[in-house]
């Protein structure tokens, strides 16, 4: 898949559940929501790129309460096809639902490799993400 996809889970701390395969996807994580990390919701086009930051749609909340976030940093051509926060929605979330479904599921570990393969994903640890420092 051409997207970067950070989220968190029920029971575990945000981690990169599709890296697009770069070995570290921090850093065009960080280049494209660096200085919009308080907006709730956002659609912002950056060169060919698109970042998207949604609540979950089926508004599933950790075990603190807080509202599950996705944040994907999308690439050419899938970017191409999107032009606005709903557009994007509607073009990532059937991509990966049964995914998080399935990750969601997992109610105490986050998801291993075989949950992930089909998108792209890599299991990255805690150290590899960082710490969950999000505001959401």
């Amino acid at each position: 898949m051409s997207f970067i996809w950070a989220t968190r889970g029920k029971s575990w701390g945000f981690r990169f559940l599709a890296t697009n395969y770069f070995a570290d996807p921090l850093p065009e994580y960080e280049s494209m929501f660096t200085g919009d990390e308080t907006d709730a919701a956002l659609f912002k086009r950056t060169g060919a790129k698109v970042g998207l930051r949604f609540p979950d749609p089926l508004d599933r909340k950790d075990a603190s309460g807080r509202r599950i976030p996705h944040e994907f940093v999308v690439f050419p051509p899938l970017a191409d096809e999107i032009t606005s926060l709903e557009q994007g929605i509607e073009t990532i979330w059937p991509i990966v639902a049964d995914t998080y479904a399935d990750a969601w599921a997992r109610v105490d570990t986050s998801p291993d490799a075989e949950h992930l393969d089909r998108i792209g994903g890599t299991v990255l640890s805690e150290s590899d993400v960082g710490s969950d420092s999000s505001p959401y």
